[in-house]
Formats: C-alpha cells, structure tokens, sequence
C-alpha cells in the first residue's frame, strides 16, 4: 500500500510538472507571436516614414540635418533585434518624427497638401495600432514572467533555463513628463 501511494505520487508530481513545462512553452511561444504582431506594425511605419519625410523634403529641402537624423533612427529601429533594443530605437525614431512635424508647421501649404494629411493620417492609425500592439504584448509578458517567478513553475523554468521576458516600454521624453503649463492671459 505504501509503494502503491508513492507511486501515484510521483506520478502526480511527473503530470503537474509536464503541465508547467507545457504551460510555460505556451507562454514562451505566446510572447514570441505577440511580439511579432508588433513587429509586422512598426515594419509599416517604417515604410511610411520615408514617404513622410520626402513630402516634407520637397517644402523643406534645407533641413539636411533633420533628414539625416530620421533616417539613422528609422535605420536603427528596423535593425534593433530585441525588445530592448527596439524600444530605444523606438525612442529616437518617435522624437525624430516629432522634428519632422515641428518642422512641417513652418510650412501652411505642406499642411494643405492632401498628401501630406494622408500620410500624417496612416501615421496617426499606425501610432494607434502599434499602441494597442504593445499593451497586448506587455500583458503577455506580464503573465509570462509571473508564470516563471511562481512556485512551483519558478522550479521547472530554472531547470529548463526559460528567461524573463523584456517589456516593449517606450520612454516619454522630458518634455512630456513636464506638467503643462495653461494660461488664460
């Protein structure tokens, strides 16, 4: 009787140990797929952004140094390999887009341009979209590294060397952590 209730034991013990090896390789594989949904939006805004900055250049040939700028970003955030990295690319890319912009103001008849307001237009959706991307990949890798930092799955994660997965956070710059400052004068 005793062998028999070792037995059965140890046989619970190997299929909750299998269920958290499965679970954790669902969730390694999830964040993986997630993580390659965001990377299918951000390739989209990277093909846009050269159409942006050439409807700028074409009003605003002057700004070498702007164009230059947009170009290494977008460059280094196609090329960053892991979130990490892609998110500080990001970083840079999102302030260079911003110049661009800040630059696009000084020009009325670029802002009446139809083209221009399109182009602006995808980009605010695909700002939208790589948004609500990266929320749904946070929430995975959320649950993800919960899943890994866990008992008992903190034990079979060791054993099987899965590793914590990086947030996709992209950093506000200065400017926006700064309150706002209203005047009614």
């Amino acid at each position: 009787m005793f062998m028999f209730i070792v037995f059965v034991g140890a046989v619970v013990i190997v299929v909750v140990g299998i269920g958290i090896y499965n679970a954790l390789v669902r969730g390694r594989n999830t964040v993986e797929s997630t993580w390659a949904d965001v990377d299918v939006i951000l390739k989209k805004r990277y093909d846009l952004v050269p159409n942006l900055a050439e409807a700028v250049r074409a009003y605003a040939a002057h700004e070498k140094a702007l164009f230059d700028k947009l170009s290494e970003a977008r460059f280094a955030a196609a090329g960053a390999p892991s979130p990490a990295e892609k998110t500080k690319a990001e970083n840079a890319l999102t302030e260079a887009v911003r110049g661009l912009f800040a630059v696009a103001e000084a020009y009325p008849d670029l802002k009446a341009s139809e083209e221009f307001m399109k182009l602006q237009q995808q980009l605010r959706e695909l700002e939208d979209s790589i948004e609500e991307a990266r929320r749904t990949y946070n929430a995975v890798v959320r649950e993800f590294n919960i899943r890994i930092e866990s008992f008992p799955s903190n034990v079979i994660a060791t054993w099987f060397e899965f590793k914590k997965a990086d947030f996709f956070e992209l950093e506000a710059p200065e400017a926006e952590k700064k309150p706002v400052k209203v005047s009614f004068s």
